[in-house]
């Protein structure tokens, strides 16, 4: 009788279990947006408008499926929908991954590619990146982790894309950190784990992804006039800054208010004012 109540019981906690996955499932299908809002573009003008565009690339050993996708599509909308709000930027309410192939990106001036630490580039598309970026467009690049993907996104970006160029460190003074809201440090945003974890033991670098993870990089790539055409964001992650900011009041209060939001605007005003 004991062994039969026990497994009952059991029955009961999975039954419950997968119709808690079940409706979060359902309520992710019925609602896309995960609660953001949205809102209507200009009638007349509906194409005049700043659009956040996620590059859509290849993962060595992970395929299609993974890395590019991370955060995605959270993390835009939810930024979108502040710039919308809190900036006198025109904004497109939606996501939209592209590759970096397709012929539609010479149409947008600002481009995110995020977790490159196993980014895989074929020739076709790092030549298609050199000259979205010679030409005028801006790639921010976000949330990899330690000395390995580093090197990865090393070999990748700069060793097929711009071997002519260098990566150097953006100073605290640069006016990413301070042309609209002020950033006083480099500080690092991390995941909504580590970010929660950190008001006990003080540690927001993911460890876990092996050496050099502890002190966040802001680098950048300038073109021949000075330029900036990119700006690499290693050992900090400010999608999931965007993306997790109703989940955890700490996490918001610390790291997406103070740190992820300021930052991202910046980074947006300064690509497309430059």
């Amino acid at each position: 009788m004991k062994r039969w109540i026990l497994t009952a019981l059991c029955l009961l906690v999975i039954l419950a279990v997968l119709d808690v996955a079940s409706g979060q499932r359902w309520w992710r299908r019925s609602d896309p947006r995960n609660g953001v809002p949205t809102w209507d573009l200009h009638p007349t003008m509906p194409r005049d408008v700043f659009t956040f565009v996620r590059v859509r690339y290849t993962s060595a050993g992970r395929g299609w499926g993974a890395g590019w996708d991370t955060d995605h599509p959270d993390a835009e909308l939810n930024l979108a929908h502040r710039l919308h709000e809190m900036t006198s930027i025109s904004t497109y309410p939606n996501d939209l991954p592209l590759e970096l192939t397709d012929p539609r990106l010479t149409e947008y001036p600002f481009i995110y590619m995020v977790e490159p630490g196993s980014l895989y580039l074929y020739e076709n598309e790092a030549v298609a990146l050199r000259n979205y970026l010679l030409n005028g467009g801006f790639l921010m690049v976000d949330d990899f982790w330690g000395d390995y993907e580093w090197g990865n996104f090393h070999d990748e970006f700069i060793g097929k894309v711009f071997p002519d160029r260098q990566l150097v460190d953006l100073s605290p003074d640069h006016p990413i950190f301070n042309i609209i809201f002020p950033i006083p440090d480099q500080r690092q945003i991390p995941n909504i784990r580590r970010g929660w974890e950190s008001q006990f033991d003080g540690v927001t670098w993911e460890y876990e992804r092996g050496p050099g993870t502890k002190e966040p990089h802001y680098r950048g790539l300038f073109d021949d006039n000075g330029r900036l055409m990119a700006v690499i964001c290693h050992n900090t992650d400010l999608g999931d800054g965007w993306e997790r900011e109703g989940e955890n009041e700490y996490y918001f209060r610390e790291f997406s208010e103070k740190i992820a939001y300021p930052l991202g605007i910046n980074i947006l005003f300064y690509a497309m004012t430059h």
